[in-house]
């Protein structure tokens, strides 16, 4: 969905257009769903484009990188058809005070909240399984086919995130939210072994799957690669199921729901679960449900803390501190189940 470019968001659109050697001056709107990188629409005559760059204010240090994202998806586009077609790179933040680079725009619809088209159980299953499909299929794609196999450090992900994401919730933890201590001590004691080194997206969720419009249950795109990187296939999963509310879960929990997982015929967290292992032969454990919780948790107050710093004044991050606080309490019931 997209609406009026917000006015901390805005930028030189003339300064776009001369770069990118068009003349006619497009309609700019924003899309709404994102909380990292900005996005918006470009409707030229004939053509109509997508401009991602970063946001202003605090920022993780290997986050909301312009080239990094266009070269994943230039990279991908021969051995995975689900990308949209690169235009350009700019580097240069002379331009509009940024780096940025420009797409194609897939038409199509994508999911936010509710599943936004009416469709029955047994198609909206299919939908549901489509996607998980797509994941799958990504984990499926050799790094060095694809001339990605640099992209990450490969063996030691799962230390790295673990240290990585407590550090980075640290840093951007407020006053109104918990330290997190005891489920950062459960994770350092009990990480599991590596499955494998595969390509992960790091980011899946159903609000970056665009779905075909004469096909609503058939995904046709998937968005937004700037976490994508080289790691276990088990914790992008755990990571894409942190998102995954569905309908029997307690209120808190579903006051948060961003995505339309709670649709009757989707999958529940334990059919994805068996769905995966079924077609890959690798079964998810709690770490991986903790930590994609955690994980959640860190992102989400990365943006809060910008709201409560006043680097935003995006009224949709006003209650994301409270979202720490569910996830910080989820965690801790699956750890109490393990122990």
């Amino acid at each position: 969905m997209t609406g009026p470019v917000r006015a901390e968001d805005a930028f030189d659109v003339g300064a776009v257009t001369a770069w990118l050697g068009l003349s006619a001056t497009p309609e700019v709107t924003q899309f709404s769903g994102g909380a990292s990188n900005l996005t918006y629409l470009l409707r030229y005559p004939g053509r109509e484009l997508i401009l991602r760059r970063p946001p202003a204010g605090r920022k993780a240090a290997t986050a909301h990188d312009m080239s990094r994202e266009y070269r994943i998806q230039s990279a991908l586009a021969p051995v995975f058809p689900y990308v949209p077609g690169m235009v350009a790179l700019c580097e240069d933040t002379s331009v509009i005070g940024s780096p940025f680079y420009v797409m194609e725009r897939v038409h199509g619809r994508i999911p936010r909240k509710e599943l936004g088209v009416d469709l029955p159980p047994a198609e909206v299953r299919r939908l549901c399984t489509g996607v998980i499909d797509l994941l799958i299929d990504l984990h499926g794609i050799d790094p060095a086919a694809a001339g990605l196999s640099d992209l990450g450090k490969g063996t030691g992900y799962v230390a790295r995130q673990v240290a990585g994401w407590s550090e980075r919730y640290r840093a951007a933890r407020t006053r109104n939210v918990g330290s997190f201590a005891r489920v950062i001590a459960w994770l350092e004691a009990n990480q599991p072994a590596e499955q494998r080194i595969c390509l992960i997206h790091n980011d899946f969720r159903f609000d970056n799957v665009v779905f075909d419009p004469d096909d609503p249950a058939r995904p046709v795109a998937l968005l937004d690669w700037e976490m994508a990187t080289l790691g276990d296939p088990l914790m992008d999963l755990g990571s894409a199921l942190a998102y995954w509310v569905q309908a029997d879960d307690g209120w808190l929990f579903r006051s948060f729901r961003r995505q339309p997982t709670h649709t009757p015929g989707m999958l529940t967290r334990r059919e994805v679960i068996e769905h995966y292992h079924a077609r890959t032969g690798l079964r998810l454990a709690a770490f991986h449900e903790v930590f994609g919780l955690f994980r959640l948790a860190g992102i989400v107050q990365q943006i809060y803390y910008r709201y409560h710093h006043r680097q935003t004044r995006n009224p949709a991050f006003r209650h994301f501190w409270i979202a720490s606080l569910m996830l910080e309490r989820r965690c801790l019931r699956i750890i109490a189940r393990e122990d």
